[in-house]
């Protein structure tokens, strides 16, 4: 098996003892570019692209910048033919470029970690807004369910979701959001394009 990531990403890696447990035998680590394009399997195309966000918690010191774009926090675009997805499961706002790059997908499966930005504060499982942590909000303002519905992108699938997020069960919050023309993630989801 091979890991593809950022150089930030491998040096992350590399820096912490927790991650030698991957013998690297049998799971090598490749890094790759921003927007440089790989193959990851014949006929498949991959390329790492920078969206905004934070480091990682463990990496944190003091209040962390965010919304950077960086190699911390990337998604990936597939492409086989003229099918494109994307998959990007963290990510603290949407910004022009990557509006952009994800206008006319065919598939998308997107950062669901919130539903709204004080979720974790009003549940009083946590202390952080959405936002601070890195995840944009699917609902309220600058959330991902209009900013997103914006694009025109075929399918449009949450992933990631926290288990304070009422979209992973049937309920008015799921309803909005499959409503607007959106899925909800599961295991073992398969799509086809």
């Amino acid at each position: 098996m091979a890991v593809f990531t950022t150089a930030a990403v491998s040096q992350i890696l590399a820096d912490n003892p927790v991650f030698a447990v991957l013998d690297p035998e049998l799971v090598s680590r490749r890094s790759v570019a921003i927007d440089e394009p790989f193959a990851p399997l014949q006929g498949l195309e991959a390329r790492l692209f920078a969206v905004p966000g934070k480091v990682p918690l463990f990496l944190e010191n003091g209040e962390p910048e965010l919304d950077v774009e960086s190699e911390n926090t990337v998604g990936i675009e597939l492409r086989v033919g003229s099918k494109r997805v994307f998959y990007v499961p963290g990510c603290g706002m949407l910004s022009d470029a990557l509006g952009t790059r994800l206008r006319g997908a065919d598939a998308l499966f997107f950062d669901g970690t919130l539903f709204t930005d004080d979720e974790m504060i009003a549940s009083g499982t946590g202390h952080k807004t959405g936002r601070r942590m890195g995840h944009m909000p699917i609902d309220g303002k600058g959330g991902s369910l209009v900013t997103l519905g914006a694009l025109g992108i075929r399918r449009k699938i949450y992933v990631h979701i926290n288990n304070t997020n009422p979209i992973w069960r049937a309920g008015a919050e799921r309803e909005c959001v499959e409503g607007r023309g959106f899925e909800v993630g599961f295991d073992g989801m398969e799509i086809r394009l």
